[in-house]
């Protein structure tokens, strides 16, 4: 077991074959908290780490949801806004919504606004404050891995979605062990990244939790049964960038 050594957090986690993350039962509050203390620097690394490919594959994602005219979007886990007010720029007839745990994440948010109409309001991923058939399209970027309940979570999209409306989901998935892009993967995610995070946003366990996070997240293919059990038909998958992310894609209904 290890602790956390900022003064007056005493974070336990468990440390597993993958390397740390937290117990199940402390989850939620542990990834509220790290990303409330990484939030002044949160994307900065995100376009770091992704050696500038974040951007393109949110853009990828806005694509493939097919969002019409007049449509209200709903970004779950939008942390700063970033993808919400990439929503509001390619679409701005839309009127977008982003929810997340971690006040300090949408606080950056707001005082990085671009001009953009975004509405930002705190909300769980399990408990979305949003009636039935609200939104048009619900989008999620790096989020579903940090939820204790990928099914509640998908049901909980599915609900807030109209019928015929859109779940898109952006995820890290690392490459398989037989690609040759695997040994660069492993190397970037889980010694580089760590070491990066460390240095510029101060945090000592941010960026060793969020590689190993990907490794107890379901395969692509995996996500996709997952999305279909939860109400979504239709559902695909691609990926991009030599297999190292995926986006899923369906619809409700």
């Amino acid at each position: 077991m290890e602790v956390d050594e900022r003064p007056g957090k005493e974070t336990a986690t468990v440390v597993t074959a993958g390397g740390v993350l937290p117990p199940p039962e402390e989850k939620a509050a542990y990834v509220r908290d790290l990303f409330s203390e990484i939030a002044p620097r949160y994307e900065a690394m995100n376009r770091l780490i992704s050696l500038g490919q974040v951007t393109r594959w949110r853009r990828i994602l806005l694509r493939r949801c097919g969002i019409g005219a007049n449509a209200r979007v709903l970004d779950v886990g939008t942390g700063t806004g970033a993808l919400a007010y990439e929503i509001a720029h390619h679409h701005p007839d839309a009127e977008v919504w982003g929810c997340d745990v971690a006040g300090p994440m949408l606080e950056v948010g707001r005082k990085n606004r671009r001009g953009e109409r975004v509405h930002l309001q705190e909300g769980d991923a399990l408990a979305l404050p949003f009636a039935d058939d609200t939104f048009d399209a619900v989008t999620s970027a790096f989020v579903m891995r940090n939820v204790d309940d990928l099914s509640l979570a998908l049901r909980e999209q599915v609900r807030v979605t109209r019928p015929g409306g859109r779940v898109a989901c952006l995820e890290i998935c690392p490459p398989g062990k037989r690609s040759l892009t695997a040994p660069l993967f492993h190397f970037h995610f889980f010694h580089v990244v760590p070491w990066l995070g460390r240095l510029i946003t101060g945090s000592r366990n941010a960026y060793r939790y969020l590689p190993h996070s990907t490794l107890a997240f379901p395969p692509p293919a995996r996500l996709a049964e997952a999305m279909g059990e939860a109400g979504l038909r239709d559902v695909t998958y691609e990926r991009y960038t030599f297999g190292t992310v995926a986006i899923h894609v369906g619809t409700v209904g």
